[in-house]
């Protein structure tokens, strides 16, 4: 795959509020340090001159977050009012992701409910991470919660991996390569929750990619599929061998119930693997009235949302 570059940004969804990016792996969002000579808010205003909002320090809004090693579906939003409605939606649960992913070994079971609980890790030399709970270091671990489907089994670079579907159903960061590390099956190219064997110097990039995303403002519905990055044509080390589960049957379940995505899960009639224990966390608590001090960190992240360059 060709490296990213300030011409090749690629859109996948655009409307009058929102842009709804495909982001090229290895390039951050933004970067407050001048060794960064490629960033996503470059390509953006290269493209977009236009569209830049001089109310803002790096001149657009980002909806959420990605990994500068993920690629996928990033939205951004072009105006205040778009950027509020985005957020009410992410802070009611009502934003649905799901990621492709190559991890390592070959899942057994073909549907896993992942439900590790995750929190920052405290040791030495390891601050800027996450852990699971139980481990040495673990401060504040929180209920997390990701559903997991296997699509294919097969080889990359002559070692065994499996191509999955994964949906976060709570929010932490880093989740997706917590957990999948935690099963023992860590996403290929993951330098930081890989294996620490020479496996990880053959993959030109970190394995997981943000394949399809719906944002049910008030005024429109977001929504955006991309292209899976994961076949052997643009990778000729991953040699898929085994069809577990069509990809195109779960975008449809994805897209079958847009009114209610609490209700949108990948295996709506299946029973699946709940790991570990006990499965998944109770629901949260009913969350109590905005407070002032709330609402003027919602007001501070409408006027200009800065994201820390990622570690």
């Amino acid at each position: 795959m060709e490296p990213g570059s300030v011409e090749n940004l690629s859109i996948v969804y655009q409307s009058r509020d929102f842009l709804v990016v495909n982001k090229h792996w290895d390039v951050r969002i933004d970067s407050k340090t001048w060794r960064e000579t490629l960033t996503l808010q470059k390509q953006l205003r290269h493209r977009f001159p236009e569209l830049a909002d001089p109310g803002t320090c790096y001149g657009f809004r980002f909806c959420h977050q990605l990994d500068f090693s993920t690629s996928g579906a990033l939205c951004v939003a072009l105006n205040k009012a778009a950027a509020g409605s985005a957020y009410r939606c992410f802070k009611e649960r009502r934003v649905t992701k799901a990621y492709l992913a190559l991890v390592r070994g070959h899942v057994q079971e073909s549907r896993i409910t992942i439900s590790y609980a995750i929190g920052r890790n405290s040791t030495e030399g390891r601050t800027h991470t996450m852990c699971i709970e139980g481990t040495q270091g673990c401060e504040n671990p929180k209920p997390s919660l990701t559903e997991l489907v296997v699509l294919e089994h097969g080889l990359y670079a002559g070692d065994p991996v499996s191509k999955v579907l994964l949906q976060p159903l709570t929010g932490r960061t880093h989740q997706l390569r917590v957990h999948c590390s935690a099963l023992s099956h860590p996403i290929v190219g993951d330098l930081t929750y890989g294996q620490a064997s020479g496996q990880e110097d053959q993959p030109f990039r970190m394995m997981l990619h943000a394949f399809y995303l719906r944002i049910p403002t008030q005024a429109e519905c977001v929504e955006a599929c991309t292209p899976d990055p994961f076949v052997p044509t643009l990778d000729a080390c991953w040699n898929p061998h085994t069809l577990v589960q069509p990809l195109d049957q779960l975008v449809q379940i994805l897209r079958a119930d847009r009114d209610d995505p609490q209700k949108v899960t990948l295996w709506p009639c299946s029973p699946s693997t709940h790991l570990p224990g006990p499965g998944r966390p109770p629901p949260p608590p009913p969350r109590p009235p905005e407070t002032e001090a709330q609402r003027a960190s919602y007001l501070q992240w409408l006027s200009e949302w800065t994201l820390e360059p990622d570690n």
